[in-house]
């Protein structure tokens, strides 16, 4: 027999993309834990982030945030010992280079580009959360980061910024922000997007 897992994204997939509501995938969500399927949140949300939306699913299974930055198991999910690292309650499996590294990279193309471009690192709480729409404790959540760094620019996007980012060797992506990051993505096409609320897959 094989053995189903469910991975999927959040925002906009799982949760609607305005409301954050899972109505519309409660009865699939009750199906599946009923039948015993591991649920897999995978989002460029945070540890953190992540960590709230699991406690509102009821679900214990593994996840994994920050855009394939980290898997994060919880300690005895399996029966067997893996090779990460022991951390809050979670073996964790780091697939990217750490938030402080990747942090300083960004300063330094900024700095040395003259780039007019802010990350989350450089905005307070209230800013954070004015910019996305979240609460305060949202918002301070969204800025607990393990493995990359979203941002924006004042004004149009440098096309410049992007390459060099590239040449050090660093991926970036575009979503509703810009994220920095190592050399690590989620996976492959739609690993994290398959649609509870239509049916559909996103391959954005």
């Amino acid at each position: 027999m094989k053995n189903i897992v469910i991975i999927t994204d959040l925002d906009g997939t799982l949760l609607h993309p305005k409301t954050y509501s899972f109505q519309k995938a409660a009865p699939a969500l009750e199906l599946i834990k009923e039948r015993g399927i591991p649920l897999v949140l995978c989002s460029s949300k945070t540890r953190a982030e992540i960590e709230v939306w699991r406690d509102r699913l009821g679900s214990r299974h593994p996840f994994i945030s920050e855009n394939g930055g980290g898997i994060y198991i919880p300690a005895g999910y399996f029966p067997f010992h893996g090779s990460g690292d022991q951390q809050g309650g979670y073996e964790v499996i780091a697939l990217a280079l750490p938030y402080e590294e990747i942090r300083k990279r960004f300063v330094e193309l900024r700095d040395r580009l003259e780039t007019a471009v802010r990350g989350f690192g450089d905005m307070t709480i209230e800013e954070v959360a004015d910019l996305t729409g979240l609460t305060l404790e949202e918002a301070r959540l969204a800025k607990q980061r393990d493995f990359e760094e979203p941002f924006i620019f004042s004004g149009e996007p440098d096309e410049r910024f992007l390459r060099e980012i590239e040449g050090e060797k660093l991926r970036w992506t575009q979503g509703r922000f810009f994220h920095i990051m190592g050399d690590h993505q989620r996976g492959g096409p739609s690993i994290c997007s398959g649609n509870f609320m239509n049916g559909e897959t996103d391959r954005s």
